[in-house]
């Protein structure tokens, strides 16, 4: 891809310029191509200018949207505009401090930092970025999640409307309702652990 050209001159005579490459995050490639697999909508809002736009072609593919030279306020707006014009939930992606606004208008924002325990723009999760490549792995993960969460909640209701039923009939000692009632939170607690362990695993996490 094309470099952007910083020139150099003393007393107005021209004496070579530096050509300056953006450096990509390792797995940038890898994260994109997973996402769009499964088939997620990307788009790419920058504050440079487009001299790498090609570069960024072969991550994203040609069809990705791409706005460059985006102001803070710019990108905010951006992200504004697809929640208003589109039905699905927008997920906002950021790096810097001028990504705050966009990651706070997101539905969910995920900052991306080197270090995890620096300051970070305000969002709903952070992101190592040593983990980019990572990302689809822990968006199938809190899916995951959601579903252990329902089957759980099924299964307290389930075993505490068996026990009730039981209690109502007169059929159960106090002692046997005393030993079993904890049962419930051990039983719970365990298929969780159990559940989420497995679910990371599957996903390499």
């Amino acid at each position: 891809g094309k470099a952007a050209e910083v020139w150099v001159s003393i007393d107005g005579e021209v004496k070579g310029y530096f050509c300056i490459h953006n450096l990509y995050r390792t797995g940038v490639d890898e994260m994109a191509a997973k996402l769009e697999s499964k088939e997620f909508k990307l788009h790419l809002l920058s504050g440079d200018n487009s001299a790498e736009k090609e570069k960024l072609q072969t991550f994203f593919g040609v069809a990705t949207p791409m706005l460059f030279n985006q102001s803070p306020q710019d990108k905010l707006e951006y992200i504004k505009s697809l929640k208003q014009n589109t039905t699905v939930r927008v997920m906002m992606l950021g790096d810097g401090l001028n990504d705050a606004g966009a990651l706070k208008q997101s539905d969910i924002g995920i900052a991306v930092t080197e270090n995890t325990s620096q300051f970070t723009p305000a969002s709903d999760g952070i992101l190592d970025s040593n983990g980019v490549k990572q990302l689809p792995a822990f968006i199938s993960y809190a899916k995951a999640g959601k579903r252990i969460v329902m089957v759980s909640w099924l299964l307290s209701f389930m075993y505490n409307a068996v026990g009730l039923s039981i209690a109502l009939q007169a059929k159960m000692s106090p002692m046997v309702a005393a030993i079993l009632m904890p049962m419930t939170s051990i039983t719970i607690v365990t298929f969780v652990s159990v559940a989420t362990s497995i679910a990371a695993k599957r996903r390499g996490l």
